[in-house]
């Protein structure tokens, strides 16, 4: 009951942002994503600041106001008392606070003692919580907030409309909530924000029976707390759905994120998302950028490997203007199954899929595990560059398995997807699942998406775990079988044809032949009369 109650009042925060947004005229407004997601971080940083300072130091603990406190210590207390503060708590001045701020509100430009006190904070905090391009620039913690409103005499007024909403309650007892917690928070605050706009780049929406699904795979129960020091990776990251699940299951302070997207949107959201579930320290390695023409993490000249890669990629995108820049000897390892064509009338139909899934499968270290959304049709291509990229899992025997999705999992793509497990170590058998009949369909605004039960997410796991045999759902076969049908890894085509034999008696046999019989003589009849009823239509009209 706290925790739905703690859960009530962080959600009437958001949507009182969102209130003040609209009465400003920013109400959806290209910018009102940054507004409700660089404030809202304030306020956390603000929080977790008093959090953490109260359990070091009982005297603050005790105050009757945390902030008169540590107003009163000396600037050699206050840095000692941030050094023993964790990563993930950004380092702030008393002129920082909200409560600050908020004694300040009636001062004349206050919009500017608002915007230059987050900006002084991102500027304090830069080298852990600023996100880098692949360009080596530093996309800082926050934006000058007012320059969002048109009209300069109303900027001062909008902060101060802020400022009152953030002081109004503490986050400080959220500090101890757990995972699915923080995930409920994030999605209802960029739920507005980061919606599938119909597969295209950097704005595809994972959701999270997909990602519950994916980590738990990939992270078995009977692994969860064994796992330590290993690195997940996300080549199209988005706001970090797939990430913070395997962070999860894996432990957030057993692994290190790396990820990288094109977006800038994407990126930042990524960045709060890290916050929000303490793994700032992940932070420096959010890379901005375009991670096919431009892979950031390596090892010296050499592409970094990694443990774990999760990826949710674009399936069809415009790539034209990069496409031939891949082409390349330095790219023939990396892209060894050949770089899909660009349609010549239809751009943005490009493959771009399969670039991501041969630069995963190039990233993965040996050993390593990765799953990876791909649209159905990969699973059964005959030929092309998805067939050699099956073939090549195949014939290096490092399949664990694919489980194909019920339609419209995803709510505004009619495209089918499959989940494609990688898996280095699996010498064995492999799993093939067909998930399609499953889920309930909902309707979600103008459109229809498929959910599935937390039982029927349970199903998936534990039969794709245990490598269990289920009539028309799955099926456990080895790398020949898979190659004997010509790489296809849809489990379909494995089903065994069933024929039900029912014994009767000769006298039940003669009846069933007889009913048989009667009802062709009546057939034919039918169709003899219908003949005649014809050939006398045909005759009147002929001498007409």
């Amino acid at each position: 009951m706290v925790e739905l109650a703690f859960q009530q009042q962080t959600k009437a925060l958001i949507d009182g942002l969102k209130g003040i947004c609209a009465n400003y005229g920013l109400g959806n407004d290209g910018n009102e994503f940054k507004i409700i997601t660089q404030t809202f971080l304030y306020k956390f940083l603000n929080d977790k600041f008093a959090y953490e300072a109260k359990q070091l130091d009982p005297s603050i603990a005790n105050a009757e106001k945390w902030e008169e406190a540590l107003v009163a210590m000396s600037e050699d207390d206050l840095e000692m008392l941030q050094l023993q503060m964790g990563a993930d708590t950004a380092h702030l001045k008393p002129v920082h606070f909200i409560s600050y701020l908020f004694s300040q509100q009636n001062q004349p430009e206050f919009a500017k003692l608002f915007d230059d006190t987050l900006i002084d904070i991102a500027s304090t905090n830069n080298d852990v919580f600023a996100v880098k391009t692949d360009g080596g620039a530093k996309i800082v913690l926050f934006d000058r907030i007012s320059q969002y409103i048109a009209d300069d005499s109303k900027r001062d007024n909008f902060c101060r409309a802020i400022i009152n909403k953030l002081v109004e309650f503490s986050f400080e007892r959220i500090f101890t909530q757990k995972f699915d917690f923080y995930a409920t928070i994030f999605e209802y605050l960029i739920k507005d924000y980061n919606s599938n706009s119909g597969g295209k780049y950097a704005e595809y929406y994972t959701p999270h029976a997909v990602a519950r699904i994916m980590a738990s795979i990939l992270v078995p129960k009977a692994q969860q707390g064994t796992v330590q020091n290993v690195s997940c990776y996300d080549p199209s990251a988005g706001s970090g759905t797939l990430l913070m699940n395997v962070a999860h299951a894996i432990g957030e302070n057993r692994c290190s994120i790396y990820t990288q997207d094109i977006s800038q949107k994407s990126s930042n959201l990524l960045r709060l998302n890290l916050i929000l579930n303490n793994l700032v320290h992940s932070i420096p390695n959010v890379i901005q950028g375009n991670t096919m023409e431009h892979p950031a993490h390596k090892n010296g000249n050499a592409l970094r490997q990694f443990d774990y890669i999760v990826s949710n990629p674009p399936f069809k995108m415009d790539y034209s203007d990069y496409r031939n820049d891949l082409d390349t000897q330095e790219n023939k390892d990396r892209f060894f199954a050949g770089i899909p064509k660009v349609p010549a009338k239809a751009k943005d139909k490009m493959a771009i899929y399969s670039l991501f899934l041969q630069h995963i499968i190039y990233s993965l270290k040996p050993g390593g595990k990765a799953a990876v959304v791909v649209p159905t049709g990969f699973i059964t291509a005959q030929s092309g560059i998805d067939k050699k990229i099956r073939q090549h899992l195949v014939d290096n025997k490092m399949l664990a398995g694919v489980v194909s999705m019920p339609s419209n999992i995803f709510a505004t793509t009619g495209t089918n997807v499959s989940i494609v497990f990688i898996d280095a170590n699996n010498k064995g058998k492999v799993v093939l699942i067909d998930a399609s009949n499953l889920g309930t369909k909902v309707k979600d605004g103008k459109n229809q998406k498929t959910v599935l039960s937390a039982d029927e997410e349970a199903f998936i796991i534990d039969v794709f775990n245990g490598h269990d045999l289920e009539d028309d759902f799955s099926v456990v076969v080895s790398y020949e079988e898979i190659a004997a049908k010509n790489y296809s890894l849809s489990a379909g085509q494995y089903f065994d044809v069933k024929i039900d034999y029912v014994d009767i008696t000769p006298e039940q046999f003669s009846e069933k032949m007889k009913g048989f019989t009667d009802n062709l003589t009546s057939m034919f009849a039918q169709s003899r009369e219908l003949e005649l009823e014809i050939e006398k239509q045909m005759a009147g009209l002929k001498y007409e």
